[in-house]
């Protein structure tokens, strides 16, 4: 089941500048702002957290990131929603029944989660993620 809204994701051609902005816009304190490289995504992020919630800002580590291509064609921005879910697997085969196909299979992503990303063209053009904590 789909459980929480797990983060908002923005990508941005500056990681530093927009960490600033969206620290002074949420008054959030810099040491609960958590940056980390995914190089599995050849991007670099930082959560700010919002409530129970978090908002992610992605930052291209080359050119040759997908993100890049983003920034490229679409500039800063929304670029996907991230659903928290307990049981990844089981919600992505429930997308897949309900005729919404994923992008690749499941896959470690920022904070160690596992993630599935589903077609835009298939989510009225928004970039959807499913993400699952890894149990410890």
């Amino acid at each position: 089941m789909i459980s929480n809204i797990d983060h908002i994701a923005i990508a941005v051609r500056n990681l530093e500048s927009a960490v600033e902005r969206f620290r002074a816009l949420t008054g959030v304190d810099p040491d609960d702002i958590r940056i980390e490289e995914v190089p599995s995504e050849n991007v670099r992020v930082a959560f700010i957290p919002v409530g129970n919630s978090k908002i992610e800002l992605l930052e291209p580590l080359s050119d040759e990131s997908p993100l890049s291509k983003f920034l490229e064609k679409r500039g800063d921005g929304l670029h996907h929603i991230a659903l928290e879910t307990d049981d990844l697997e089981a919600e992505t085969r429930r997308a897949e029944n309900n005729g919404i196909e994923p992008l690749s299979t499941p896959s470690t992503g920022a904070g160690n989660k596992k993630i599935v990303f589903f077609n835009p063209k298939e989510t009225n053009r928004v970039l959807v993620e499913f993400v699952q904590k890894m149990q410890s």
